[in-house]
This record gives structure tokens, C-alpha cells and sequence, in this order.
């Protein structure tokens, strides 16, 4: 690899953004594509393919071999509310090679016995996610049911490009808690970015099988194309 594409590529891995470098496997030749310019370059969709994939992998272009090393920041899962659903959502998360972290300010739930081996924050969300300094390679997921903990970390996610947002509750719970966003400001293509209720339609009951529905509907986020009517959104 050429010391300008090594540089570059080291740049853009630290500043937690993704990027593809493209070498021609009979010739040689390589180039980078950042993430911001994939939309924009004559193999975007073999690009954004393999990005969604976070794997690397030979494409057959025009009769050229071409070698797509994708080098993706490890996502991140961010957990609101150290509660039951997330004592099993924590290590299903970590199973899948997400770095996971937990907050809440309560104490009595924040306590690392519940939680071993996981990055826990017995924190205000306002005071634990700003260092944190979460991107588009996160997920967050607001579990506590209390607004007073739930709502600054969801607000807080709005302002960045987490590529998946969700919040617990039922619908009526939901509706509630758009009016006070939209009462602070916050646009319609916004809100449109949380998933609430959480998590895939599977029936799921119990708080593991809870867990897996909303690592389900995470891992789809990730991994598959936007849906037409969330275009705008994460």
C-alpha cells in the first residue's frame, strides 16, 4: 500500500469513519473511497454493498477484478437503563462484536455485579454520552421508562448520526414522549428516526426474548438497505 493511501486510510480509521480502499487485483493499482463519497463514485453500489457487509471481497467490474478491503469502526451499542432487558441484550450485543456500554444513573441497577465484563456508567445521560462521543457507527436504546433519564439520551442520539435509535414503551408511551421532543424543537424527519415501540414484531414476552428482538431490528439497521420510508432518517 502506498504511504499518501496508508495515511489517509490511518486518518480516516481514527477519526471512527469508514473507508474502502479499492485495489485492482491484476494491476496494482489502488484507490480510497471515503464513506461521505461513496454516493458519488462509479462503483457506489458494489461500494455501499460491501460496506453494509463490513467485510472485505472481490467484485468482477466491467471485466476487471477488483479487491474491496473495507475497513468499518467497530459498532457500538449504548444502553439507557441498566435493567433486565439489558443484563441479556448486553452479551448478545458483545456475542456479535459490538462494544457495548451501560448507563443509568440509578445505582441500585448500575451496579457492575449485574453486569460483568461490561462498560457500565452509573451516570446522567447528559453527563455520561457527550465523552462518549457517539456516531454513525452506534446504536442507542433507551430502556428505563423515565423520562427524566430516557429523553436526554434520546435527544442527545438525534443530534448525531447513530445509524439506529429505539426507545421502550407502547405506543401511547411513544406518542407522549414525540410531543415533548416536538415541543423542544425537534423536526418530524427526526423523530421519524426512533423505533418504538422497539424491536422486531416477533411476539417476544419475556425480557430475553425482548432482547433478541431489538438486537434483530438493530443488526437489520446495520446491515440492509434504508427502507423508502426511512430515507430521511438514521
Amino acid at each position: 500500500m502506498k504511504r499518501a493511501v496508508l495515511s489517509e486510510l490511518n486518518a480516516e480509521r481514527t477519526a471512527r469513519r469508514a473507508v474502502i480502499v479499492i485495489t485492482d487485483v491484476v494491476s496494482g493499482e489502488q484507490r480510497l473511497v471515503k464513506a461521505a463519497g461513496i454516493a458519488g463514485d462509479p462503483l457506489h453500489e458494489q461500494l455501499a454493498a460491501q460496506l453494509r457487509t463490513g467485510k472485505s471481497g472481490i467484485v468482477e467490474v466491467d471485466g476487471r477484478k477488483l479487491f474491496l478491503n473495507v475497513y468499518a469502526p467497530t459498532a457500538r451499542l449504548v444502553m439507557i437503563g441498566a435493567v433486565h432487558i439489558a443484563q441479556t441484550l448486553a452479551p448478545l450485543a458483545q456475542s456479535l462484536g459490538y462494544d457495548v456500554v451501560v448507563i443509568d444513573p440509578r445505582t441500585a441497577f448500575a451496579a457492575p455485579e449485574r453486569f460483568p465484563g461490561i462498560s457500565l456508567f452509573a451516570d446522567w445521560p447528559d453527563v455520561a454520552l457527550p465523552p462518549l462521543k457517539i456516531d454513525r457507527y452506534t446504536a442507542l436504546v433507551a430502556m428505563t421508562h423515565d423520562p427524566k433519564i430516557d429523553d436526554p439520551a434520546l435527544l442527545h442520539a438525534l443530534e448525531r448520526e447513530c445509524f439506529y435509535i429505539g426507545a421502550l414503551g407502547s405506543r401511547k408511551t411513544h406518542a407522549r414522549r414525540l410531543e415533548r421532543f416536538r415541543a423542544r424543537g425537534a423536526g418530524e424527519a427526526a423523530l421519524a428516526r426512533i423505533h418504538a415501540p422497539i424491536g422486531l414484531p416477533i411476539g417476544a414476552v419475556s425480557p430475553a426474548e425482548i432482547a433478541v428482538s431489538i438486537m434483530a431490528e438493530i443488526t437489520a439497521s446495520l446491515r440492509l438497505p434504508p427502507r423508502p420510508e426511512r430515507a430521511g432518517g438514521a
